[in-house]
């Protein structure tokens, strides 16, 4: 297939594209910064500096859609916001445009959501059914979700990634996690009692795999493992896993002080199950929390 990619660089993309090379398929990456993604991506890769001169998308077999900015990297100041929403609303509005302006469209297009579509969900459990709560979260993801489900037809099926915390040896959250842990200092936040979704990098890279070729899925998928944990036990797995102490908790007030509203990344949370993955038939590689964190750190 030829596989149209955006994110390609990012924690996922970058152990997506070795992966997609290694079974045939031929990719186009779209990256703004066209020297540096150079750098980091397979020679074989083609890279796109945009799609602004695209006028369709006749060749290409399925899009994957992995763009946007970093969701906790900065406190959620109103401009802040915008620019979490533009850098994943913008991009996904063109493919949707392009896809729908194609006379022989791509079969698919797997768009990247999250699981904060739910909101903070407390201790209830969730599955795709759920609809969420009326967050910042929330309505970032929502919109980002309906505007890539504009591509939908009878020719081009969509799937939506409601992704959680992605576990991996280098990059993503994990890294700064992990900061404190090193300093001796690390531990449980706020009360602890929040879930934390997460997956490991495998198995959301088998996960997307998954979804391009099963020609009947579409619609959301929660991407988590099937055991979500509540941050006090991460907490404490994380540091058996380091062999770093676990014991420091910090104040949900300080974690306030210095997040703002973005805070509600950390202390709050969502139960949430693989519902329809697990429904397809996908069979996960890592489920329990021990050993997907002893494989990455």
């Amino acid at each position: 297939m030829h596989i149209l990619l955006t994110g390609g660089t990012g924690l996922i993309g970058s152990h997506l594209v070795p992966a997609l090379l290694a079974k045939g398929h031929q990719i186009s990456v779209i990256s703004r910064d066209v020297a540096a993604a150079r750098e980091k991506l397979d020679s074989r890769v083609t890279i796109w500096s945009g799609i602004a001169q695209q006028k369709d998308l006749n060749g290409i077999d399925a899009v994957i859609n992995l763009a946007g900015e970093p969701i906790a990297d900065k406190r959620w100041s109103e401009q802040q916001k915008q620019r979490l929403c533009e850098s994943r609303w913008q991009i996904t509005e063109q493919l949707a445009s392009l896809i729908n302006a194609s006379s022989q469209p791509p079969q698919v297009l797997i768009s990247g959501s999250a699981s904060g579509f739910y909101g903070n969900s407390g201790e209830a459990i969730v599955t795709e059914e759920d609809g969420g709560q009326d967050e910042f979260t929330h309505q970032l993801c929502a919109r980002w979700e309906a505007l890539a489900l504009a591509a939908e037809s009878d020719r081009t099926r969509v799937c939506l990634l409601r992704t959680g915390v992605v576990l991996a040896k280098e990059g993503g959250a994990l890294t700064k996690m992990k900061l404190p842990f090193k300093m001796g200092v690390g531990g449980p936040i706020g009360s602890g009692k929040q879930y934390m979704p997460w997956i490991h990098i495998d198995d959301m890279v088998n996960g997307i795999l998954w979804l391009l070729e099963k020609p009947t899925l579409r619609g959301p998928f929660n991407m988590v493992a099937p055991y979500a944990v509540r941050n006090e036990q991460f907490a404490a797995t994380l540091g058996h896993a380091m062999h770093r102490p676990a014991f420091m908790r910090t104040p949900a007030g300080a974690i306030k002080l210095m997040m703002g509203e973005s805070a509600v990344l950390v202390l709050g949370g969502q139960h949430l199950l693989p519902k329809r993955l697990e429904e397809s038939g996908y069979r996960f590689k890592w489920i329990q929390l021990d050993q997907a964190l002893a494989d990455v750190v």
